[in-house]
């Protein structure tokens, strides 16, 4: 793997700081302006893309994506728009970490090997399958593992702990992403009394870092998960601004 998301986060640390993972909907409002919004936060400080491929049934995200994936969905983007989306985002950001991020049925659609050859071609780090089993992922790992990509397993608010340390075997110099909240995505005034010590345990048995999403809203927020987590994930709330006002530019979070 080319460690790009490895040296993120410990360029993060280095820093003293929670790596900053930015989650937008490819497609959405448009394509092209889903793409500026992506160099956008690449040059504002984003330290991670993910690039969410738009899906009919998005279950887990809230209204905020949902109505982002179907509005890309309707603009007819697909996966093959936002692999090669990334390939273009790669030669402007070289250095910048680059999660593809999808539910499973348009990777499977596409052929596992192809898929795999595909992303490899795009130069991205890693990929994440919402709703790809723990038991079952090892069908996309056997074509991520041999053509470098990583793989971002998601622990979810009731995953037993110990349960976290087998969940992160094997998906090479990757994070995991810690559901914070029980429920689907989006921004939240609030989030839980006890993440801190959830955070904290996790971390503990963790190989690889630890990176915590869903709610996370505000530069508030963002520094008390930093504060036990090796970076943070800010999704709907950047997909609101977004498609509020058509772009993103200066201060990501409030």
């Amino acid at each position: 793997m080319k460690n790009r998301i490895k040296n993120a986060f410990a360029k993060a640390k280095k820093e003293s700081r929670g790596a900053f993972v930015a989650y937008l909907t490819m497609g959405y409002p448009t394509l092209e302006a889903s793409e500026a919004a992506a160099d956008a936060l690449a040059e504002g400080g984003a330290d991670v893309l993910e690039l969410g491929v738009p899906f009919s049934d998005p279950f887990a995200d809230g209204g905020v994506i949902r109505s982002a994936a179907y509005r890309a969905l309707e603009n007819g983007v697909a996966l093959k728009d936002v692999i090669a989306l990334a390939k273009r985002l790669r030669t402007r950001h070289p250095q910048t970490g680059i999660v593809l991020f999808s539910y499973y049925n348009p990777v499977f659609s596409m052929g596992l090997e192809r898929f795999a050859d595909a992303a490899a071609d795009a130069g991205i780090d890693a990929v994440l399958s919402v709703d790809l089993p723990y038991e079952e992922r090892e069908e996309l790992l056997a074509v991520l593992r041999p053509r470098d990509i990583g793989y971002v397993p998601l622990i979810a608010p009731n995953t037993p702990i110990e349960r976290v340390g087998d969940s992160a075997d094997g998906v090479g110099d990757s994070f995991l992403y810690v559901v914070t909240v029980k429920g689907t995505t989006g921004a939240r005034t609030e989030l839980p009394s006890d993440l801190s010590a959830r955070l904290e345990a996790i971390r503990a048995v963790s190989p690889i870092p630890v990176a915590a999403g869903f709610g996370i809203s505000t530069r508030a927020q963002a520094d008390v998960v930093s504060r036990h987590a090796d970076g943070y994930i800010v999704g709907s709330a950047l997909v609101r601004r977004l498609g509020e006002a058509g772009e993103l530019k200066g201060e990501m979070l409030p």
